[in-house]
């Protein structure tokens, strides 16, 4: 019945208005995402999204202190971390390209849909060209780390093993991953506040189309 009222008082609202009023909204999720983690520190100090040892990988971690590479681990946590918070900015071009093809339908879908449909949304069609515009970035800020050689070596035996995916082969696309998913997670934060106080927002137009969604 909740979702039945939201759609009818949208349909209240201009097409063009809804879609206005939620874009702008989703410029202010992303503004926030990209300015929190796109910055030093941005994922290593937030223990919600800071980058650590693969799963599989990180099993091995305490035989390798053991054994005197501490200082190259910690080292290489920090420079995933960094190669995550200077590929973040990267994002922001991409999200807003999407958004500005956004249709109407798929605006007034989100309006009236779960509390993250938007930050879905841009995961579905901006995960795949955001892991091409990591890559180069990832790289650089990894390759000078002797870890990293290490770190790929091991996964490779892991994958041939099993027990680790191909996707976590590579110290680059388990950060893009890791990266990606740490962005996400911001933005859905941003999207759930706006959405839970729409009267917390500066526009009238937004405030007009959050309320007609609830």
């Amino acid at each position: 019945m909740i979702a039945a009222a939201g759609a009818a008082d949208l349909n209240a609202i201009s097409n063009t208005d809804a879609s206005a009023g939620l874009k702008k909204a989703l410029e202010q999720s992303i503004d926030h995402a990209v300015g929190e983690l796109g910055v030093p520190d941005g994922f290593l100090n937030n223990p919600r999204v800071k980058i650590d040892l693969p799963p599989r990988i990180a099993k091995a971690e305490g035989l390798l202190r053991r054994l005197g590479a501490g200082g190259e681990i910690d080292q290489l946590i920090l420079s995933m971390n960094r190669a995550a918070e200077a590929a973040v900015p990267e994002s922001k071009a991409l999200f807003l390209e999407a958004l500005h093809h956004m249709s109407i339908a798929d605006a007034k879908q989100i309006l009236t849909g779960g509390d993250d449909s938007a930050t879905q949304y841009f995961r579905r069609v901006t995960s795949e060209p955001l892991k091409a515009r990591f890559a180069p970035i990832i790289a650089s800020a990894t390759q000078k780390v002797k870890l990293s050689e290490q770190y790929d070596a091991l996964a490779q035996k892991g994958v041939a093993l099993g027990i680790i995916k191909p996707e976590d082969a590579s110290v680059e696309s388990y950060v893009s991953e890791r990266t990606l998913d740490g962005l996400f997670l911001i933005m859905a934060d941003e999207e759930r506040a706006i959405r839970k106080d729409p009267l917390g927002q500066a526009s009238s137009l937004l405030k007009r189309v959050f309320e007609a969604a609830h």
